[in-house]
């Protein structure tokens, strides 16, 4: 076996690996000798098939199966020899023309991780912004929770519905003037505002009042979870049965106590910790964002193009998901094309920051414990139904790129924490609203503004491969495990409330 560099330009490589015709026979050699003893054949009692005549009938398939695991094995060897650290799985192709019983010439094209001088973490300085707990903060979640526990009581036949308001209906949804599956209900209670609705559907409903009768035109998400309905226009024939109007729930001792609590006073307690858990979460990610600019600030090395191509997708994916919830999707999406290089330096700040955070890791011992990683993979399995989630675990610890992808998120928030307890670190208090506004200012500012300083790759020897990255691309290959099918009236589960106008998405820099 002949391996020869063809590429060395940047973080690319390139690899011509030549497998005589000789290496492989001499593997096949070695595979008949191996199964011929197990062989069964009529005429031949067990273990005694010559192995010619073994040859003979699978001497074509070992031949191919030599081939990959020559390939196979050529590869490690090639990435162990010019001590390679893969960003992505080689692209291996075997050239065109190959004949049995010829030599083999494959083509090896990859990208490796860039190599820089890990992160002092010593001398690290940073502000954490603390939030106390306001009494007006405790009775405004109370306030929430009230709301949240709102009962509806009937309203005047004349009185026209509000948002807010709880509206009753009969309704037959028709595409194309046909009425389709599931389309059809009666007496469904709809609180307007409540975003539960596909877009466009609660808002043509106000100023309705009982026994009303109106034809609704709304337009399914191209999202939407039922294949049928995908992107279709459609129109919605509805009566209204009754108007209920919002009776606020008054937070009191016998409030608390319909909740299964004590009293009033146990409910606050409970609404504090919950509030303070809130607030610290805010410092944490005004905190996180402060240190990640630093850390940008310092390094501007190259990142592989592969990576930073499945960070974008990523991003691009989430923001048209978001785009088509929007009151003018085709605006949402006209704005993301505008702001496409401001999301490609995100994606590639991202994929930059997660190597640097991997490297801090590895050189000082941060790891996710096998404890640890079994309870995110029953966490995610979650998500599936009952009887897919053992599919989605014999997944996940089946294909370490899947694994590796679950495990990133936890990684980096142990790196984060274990720099936070080594930076020095000065408290000063701050509302609720300047951490928020704090926040957004960073991430404007990460989005628009490319790494302020530069520092150049290392010539040191390369350090261990990332164990997680970060910014690593979610996993697209799952179990197939569909949820249950909403009404066809319904939004995705996931999609958000599309009562009020909004801007279109933000950049997602607060990610990074």
């Amino acid at each position: 076996m002949k391996t020869v560099e063809t590429k060395n330009e940047g973080l690319s490589r390139a690899y011509t690996m030549t497998i005589t015709a000789k290496d492989i026979e001499a593997l096949v050699d070695k595979e008949v000798k191996k199964v011929a003893p197990q062989i069964r054949m009529p005429g031949f009692r067990p273990g005694k098939v010559p192995p010619n005549l073994v040859r003979k009938m699978h001497g074509e398939a070992m031949a191919a199966d030599m081939l990959n695991k020559a390939i196979q094995d050529g590869i490690q060897k090639t990435i162990a020899d010019h001590k390679l650290r893969p960003a992505t799985q080689p692209e291996v192709n075997l050239a065109d023309g190959y004949e049995p019983g010829k030599d083999a010439e494959v083509s090896i094209a990859l990208e490796v991780l860039p190599t820089f001088e890990t992160p002092a973490v010593e001398g690290l300085k940073l502000e954490r912004l603390t939030i106390p707990v306001a009494d007006a903060d405790i009775d405004a979640a109370l306030e929430k929770i009230a709301a949240q526990q709102k009962s509806f009581e009937p309203a005047a036949k004349t009185y026209k519905a509000a948002i807010g308001d709880q509206i009753v209906i009969d309704f037959e949804g028709k595409v194309d003037g046909t009425p389709f599956e599931g389309g059809k209900g009666e007496a469904m209670a709809v609180e307007l505002g409540s975003g539960q609705l596909i877009p466009g559907f609660e808002e043509q409903m106000i100023g309705l009042k009982a026994n009303d009768a109106k034809t609704l035109k709304v337009t399914f998400p191209e999202d939407y979870n039922a294949e049928h309905l995908k992107g279709k226009d459609a129109e919605f024939d509805i009566v209204v049965g009754e108007v209920r109007k919002p009776v606020q729930a008054k937070v009191d001792d016998e409030f608390a106590k319909s909740l299964g609590l004590e009293g009033i006073d146990q409910l606050k307690d409970l609404v504090k910790g919950q509030v303070e858990q809130e607030h610290n979460g805010l410092t944490r990610t005004h905190m996180k964002r402060k240190l990640l600019d630093t850390l940008a600030a310092d390094y501007d090395f190259e990142v592989p193009p592969s990576m930073v191509e499945a960070e974008f997708d990523q991003i691009w994916h989430q923001l048209e998901h978001e785009a088509s919830h929007e009151e003018d999707p085709e605006a949402a999406r006209k704005e993301m094309e505008a702001d496409r290089d401001d999301y490609r330096h995100i994606a590639e700040r991202r994929v930059r920051l997660g190597l640097v955070l991997s490297q801090i890791g590895q050189s000082n011992g941060v790891e996710v414990s096998s404890q640890e990683m079994n309870r995110l993979i029953m966490q995610a399995a979650q998500q599936y139904r009952p009887e897919d989630r053992e599919k989605f675990v014999q997944y996940v610890q089946q294909d370490p790129m899947a694994a590796a992808q679950l495990r990133a998120p936890l990684y980096e928030d142990k790196v984060v924490d274990y720099l936070f307890d080594k930076a020095d670190i000065t408290d000063k208090d701050a509302t609720r609203e300047e951490v928020e506004a704090a926040i957004e200012a960073e991430e404007d500012a990460s989005a628009a503004k490319p790494a302020a300083k530069k520092k150049p790759v290392a010539k040191k020897a390369a350090a261990k491969k990332a164990d997680a990255k970060p910014a690593a691309k979610k996993v697209e290959a799952k179990p197939a495990a569909k949820k249950a099918e909403a009404k066809p009236a319904e939004k995705p589960a996931s999609a958000k409330k599309p009562a009020a106008k909004k801007a279109p998405a933000k950049k997602p820099a607060a990610k990074k």
